[in-house]
């Protein structure tokens, strides 16, 4: 009876260690607004790995779940677009960093808006959604602090016919070429 016991306490233990382990590194998020169409859509649930930036720094084209500067208590998803130190600008249907046109592939329309030359403070990033005239984003004048960072999205899980890993675009890969 005594070994039955002992058994059954570790196998309690490891299975809350295991419990702790998962919340602390991954998290499920449910997307509620179009901003990021036509990659996700309203009602998709998410992975998001929560431990990724302990280990490096965000980059350019990563699909982040943030808390915005406005209010912390809500929860965005949103794509890295310019990192601190870069400059970024918005002209003729485009996004320019560091002086060079970005191809995004991923986003539903061009952005309909102008957004002047700016440089990126220190430990900010500007993010825009894929869904560019329908999103709350660094185009309406705010940066996200590094603190505000959640984690990278990892893996879509619902809708089934959905299943699969989230694309990103490594965008740091044009900068690099036009710079050649």
């Amino acid at each position: 009876m005594r070994t039955f016991l002992r058994e059954i306490l570790v196998t309690v233990a490891l299975a809350l260690v295991i419990f702790l382990l998962l919340q602390a590194s991954v998290q499920s998020f449910i997307i509620v607004e179009r901003c990021m169409e036509p990659q996700f859509h309203e009602g998709d649930r998410l992975l998001v790995n929560k431990v990724v930036y302990h280990f490096g720094e965000p980059k350019r084209g990563d699909v982040i779940i943030l808390h915005p500067p406005s209010d912390p208590k809500a929860v965005y998803i949103k794509r890295i677009i310019a990192l601190p130190g870069d400059t970024v600008e918005v002209k003729g249907g485009a996004v320019y960093v560091n002086g060079t046109k970005l191809d995004e592939p991923y986003i539903k329309e061009p952005p309909a808006y102008t957004l002047h030359k700016e440089i990126i403070p220190e430990n900010e990033y500007f993010v825009l959604g894929d869904n560019r005239n329908n999103a709350n984003d660094s185009h309406n004048g705010w940066t996200v602090p590094r603190q505000n960072i959640i984690g990278k999205a990892w893996l879509i899980f619902w809708p089934p016919g959905e299943w699969g890993l989230v694309t990103h675009y490594p965008l740091q890969e044009q900068l690099a070429s036009s710079t050649k």
